[in-house]
Order: C-alpha cells, then sequence, then structure tokens
C-alpha cells in the first residue's frame, strides 16, 4: 500500500524495518528478541540469566537511541533520496546470546548463563541473522552509534547502574 500510494497519489511515505529494538527506559515484554534486554537486569540483580535461545542463535539487533535516530534521519531526508517507498530495512549489530553474555562477562566476571530453550526459538530460527540496511545506508545515509556488543554493553551498564546501583 505505501508503494502504490506514492505511485498513484504522491503521497511521501517513510517507513523504517526495525530489528530487535534494545534498551534500558523500557523492561522486556517476552518477545523473541528480549533476551537481550533481560539479560542486563537479570546480570544487576541475580548475577545470572536462564536463556531461552541457543547460545549461537544470531539475530539482528539495535540501540533504541540508534533507533530514534534513523526515524528522525529518514524523516529530514530529502524526499528525492528515498528511493524505496515501502519499508527501508535498519541494522546496526548482531549477536547470540553467548557472544552477548561473554560482553557482559568483561564487566562482571562473575556473571552466569544457562540455557533453558523455549517455544521462541522457533520463531527466531525462522529470523535472519542480520538486515541488509545497504539502500538506508546510501539513500539517506543512515549509520548506527552502537554498533559492537562491546559498545551496547557499555552503554546498558551506563544507563542501568543509574538504576541499580543507587548509593545507599
Amino acid at each position: 500500500l505505501c508503494h502504490y500510494y506514492a505511485q498513484r497519489f504522491e503521497v511521501d511515505v517513510r517507513s523504517v524495518r526495525f530489528p530487535g529494538v534494545i534498551g534500558a527506559r523500557a523492561m522486556p515484554g517476552g518477545g523473541t528478541t528480549d533476551y537481550a534486554v533481560d539479560i542486563f537486569h537479570q546480570a544487576f540483580l541475580q548475577n545470572r540469566y536462564s536463556c531461552f535461545l541457543k547460545k549461537d542463535t544470531t539475530l539482528p539487533m539495535i540501540y533504541m537511541d540508534d533507533a530514534i535516530k534513523a526515524i528522525l534521519t529518514i524523516l529530514s531526508a530529502p524526499k528525492e533520496a528515498i528511493r524505496i517507498r515501502n519499508s527501508y530495512n535498519i541494522n546496526a549489530l548482531s549477536f547470540s546470546p553467548e557472544e552477548l553474555a561473554r560482553s557482559i562477562n568483561k564487566k562482571i566476571p562473575t556473571f552466569e548463563m544457562e540455557y533453558a530453550i523455549d517455544e521462541r526459538q522457533k520463531i527466531a530460527d525462522s529470523w535472519p541473522s542480520s538486515l541488509d540496511d545497504t539502500a538506508a545506508r546510501k539513500d539517506w545515509h543512515w549509520q548506527e552509534s552502537v554498533s559492537t556488543t562491546d559498545a551496547l554493553v557499555d552503554v546498558m551498564f551506563k544507563e542501568l547502574s543509574k538504576k541499580y546501583l543507587r548509593p545507599a
């Protein structure tokens, strides 16, 4: 429909398709990529996490502030720069639960990860391990700020430390 309205009625349609969004401000809701948020809360609260995905399941992710940045960037791009009128893929980084746990271990060496695979694994198995956002980078110069797992861990620890490590 977006493409149709852009072609037929010259509506300036702009859309992005996000990977899993990770942020410190909202609690996880139980979705397939929510392990990548919950793991941080559990690292602070229990020093351990039981993951419902296999350790090597790689999924595309983006830090919340970068998701907002993508929206603002596409909205401010000149109309002639927008070639795709259905939806641009956005990607920032891809990682597995095991890779994320290794990065958390750099901050908390005693953090432990265990695995209790559930039905969300089947959903994750049907998803790509990354999204091709070449068009967004080319057309309207999309560029993420948080592009590595270690950088994500740094920013999440900085934000969640404010919540969990308040002075007594």
